[in-house]
Formats: structure tokens, sequence, C-alpha cells
């Protein structure tokens, strides 16, 4: 005999079949010895898709092993599946075993368990690239400040030529911290939705060469082409952080000379900027504007340059503002940039 939850004895099927469809919110499937489907409740068939008629008599298609739980998922007509978690219990009816199987929908469950997994995730890598990439340079300014303390304390001092390598030295790891700490707190404000783009119309050139002041650049090393009239419409600030990841992607990675084109095509402004370097591997540009996404640098299977997150900055911005980035290979490889040009009267 079957019994509900006040222990009540459902002598027969009408009476199992009165107390699957009132007390329970699951699907509750019942299955006999031969797997086939006895009876069914009303969120049974919406899980399974299917209703009683098509249900009741047909194979329940699933092994039912008693007192344990598992998780199936279940493919949807029109596409898309729901995880459903299913647990088993066996009763006896008129002489006969059955196998009374719950079905719970815990789609909503697993998705939120995933979101979870994914942000811890990505947290843990986020912690993990800043701790590698602020490693290097941290130890550096201490073991030059330290270099540099121990020469000004001595009767001979070093030479003073030296001295100012050390402390140049020193500023240009400070820089690259800056640098780094930009990227995080942009990728960090995109992460929580941050401030909409506030487009407006932006001289480009004047954009650029405020962008090449801010780098570490020798004379030469870049070159710029632009006209004086060209204007994007576009946000200022993520625009400024667009070509800034860009050329520094190009000084740290590439080779000199470096080249920022921009030019006016069909009611929009097309930015390249391209290098003398080896350009990237082929199999690695599919992923080149993914997050965290990392090359190795080149003469080493291991290492892994930079925080990953210039270039996927850089789309995502593109993307916010209208625009779009790329990479093109070539003898001179180019990182590109479109954006809607701004028609100033």
């Amino acid at each position: 005999m079957a019994e509900d939850s006040s222990g009540r004895e459902a002598g027969s099927l009408a009476d199992l079949s009165e107390l699957i469809v009132t007390t329970s919110a699951d699907g509750i499937v019942a299955v006999d010895d031969g797997g086939i489907i006895r009876l069914c409740n009303r969120a049974a068939q919406d899980l399974l898709s299917r209703s009683q008629a098509e249900l009741v008599g047909t194979p329940f298609g699933l092994p039912v092993v008693g007192r344990r739980t598992t998780e199936i998922e279940l493919m949807q007509p029109g596409g898309g599946e729901r995880v459903v978690e299913m647990r088993t219990t066996t009763a006896t009816l008129e002489g006969s075993r059955l196998h009374i199987v719950s079905l719970r929908d815990v789609t909503g469950r697993k998705q939120a368990e995933h979101d979870l997994e994914a942000a811890l995730e990505q947290r843990s890598v986020v912690l993990a690239v800043a701790a590698h990439e602020f490693h290097g340079p941290l130890a550096a300014i201490s073991i030059l400040a330290q270099t540099l303390a121990e020469q000004l304390g001595r009767p001979t001092a070093a030479p003073a030529d030296e001295q100012v390598q050390i402390i140049q030295r020193i500023i240009d790891l400070a820089s690259r911290l800056q640098l780094l700490t930009r990227r995080l707190m942009t990728a960090a404000r995109i992460d929580t939705g941050g401030v909409p783009p506030s487009p407006e119309p932006v001289p480009v050139l004047e954009a650029i060469v405020e962008q090449v002041a801010y780098v570490a650049a020798k004379p030469g090393d870049v070159r710029v082409s632009c006209s004086p009239g060209l204007v994007v419409r576009t946000d200022r600030a993520e625009f400024g952080a667009m070509l800034g990841n860009y050329l520094d992607n190009a000084l740290t990675h590439g080779r000199p000379p470096v080249e920022i084109r921009a030019t006016e095509r069909d009611k929009v402004v097309e930015i390249r900027v391209s290098d003398c370097g080896p350009g990237v591997p082929e199999s690695f540009v599919p992923r080149l504007f993914d997050r965290f996404a990392r090359v190795a640098a080149p003469g080493s299977a291991h290492r892994q340059e930079g925080t990953g997150l210039g270039l996927w900055i850089v789309a995502t911005f593109a993307t916010a503002n209208g625009g779009a980035a790329w990479y093109e290979p070539g003898p001179r490889s180019a990182f590109c940039l479109r954006l809607p040009i701004a028609r100033v009267a």
C-alpha cells in the first residue's frame, strides 16, 4: 500500500492518483517495474512537455533507482533545456510495485550557481593577474630605490648619469603600475555597469596627441597621420582609453616605429595603430579581444604578457560607442578602431 505524508493508505490507483494531483507541486510520475508510466500530474506534464494522454502507457525512458537523487537535462521542444532534480521512492499498490518519481525544476538554481561560480572564478583571475603584474614592477622599484639610497650614502657617490638612469627606471615602473591600476579600475567599472557613455564631438588628432604624451616613447617611435578637422562622436574618456590601450599594446609588444593613422570612410572614422613587430600568432587571433586573453611571450611556451584586459576594454568601449574594434595581420599588423564621425557645423 502507498501512504501520503499523513500516513493514510492509498488503497487503489484512483486514491494514489488523487494524492499525486493534490499533494505535490513537483512533477510526479508513477512508473511500474516494466518502466511504463502509470500516472502523472500536471507539473510532470509541463516539465516533460507532453500531455497525460501522451505519457501514460509509454516508457518513462529514464532509469529509476530507489532512494537516490540525480539531475537530468530535459530538452525543450522550442529549444533550450531544463535541469531537473529526480528522486525516486518505491510503493506497493494493489499487489504491484510502483516507482514514484519526483521531478523538481532546478534550472534557476543551477543557473544561479553557475553565475556565482563564474563570478568567483573571474574574481580569482583578476586577483591572480593583478598579483602577477604588480609583483615584478614593485620588486624592481624596491631594488632600484635601495641601490640609489646606497649610492647616495657612499663617500664617493655614483656618477650623476647613473643615478638619473635609476630614477628614470623607477618613474617608468611607477607609470606602468598606474596603467595597470587604471585597467583594473576600468574593468571593475564595466562589470558594475558603471556610467553609460556620454557621446560628444571629439577631435581625433587632439585625443591622439594627448595619449602619445602619456606614454614613454622615444623621439621618432610614434608617427601620427590625421587630418586636424577629423572629429568622432564618442565618449571622450572612453575614446582616450581605447587609443591609450592600443598605443601601449603596440609599444609593449610590437616594435617601433608605431604609426597611428586616422581616416574618414563612409560616415565613420577608422583609426589604425600599426607597428613593425612580429604580429599576433594566428592561433591566438580569434581570442585576441577576449577578457584575460594573454599570448605567451615570443620564445617562451609558458610566460604570458600583460593583464589580458587592454584589448577587451577597447572592444567593450568601441561597441558601447557604436563602433567596432578588430585586428588585421600583415607585414605591418594593425589594431583597428571604427567610430561614428561627428559633423561639425
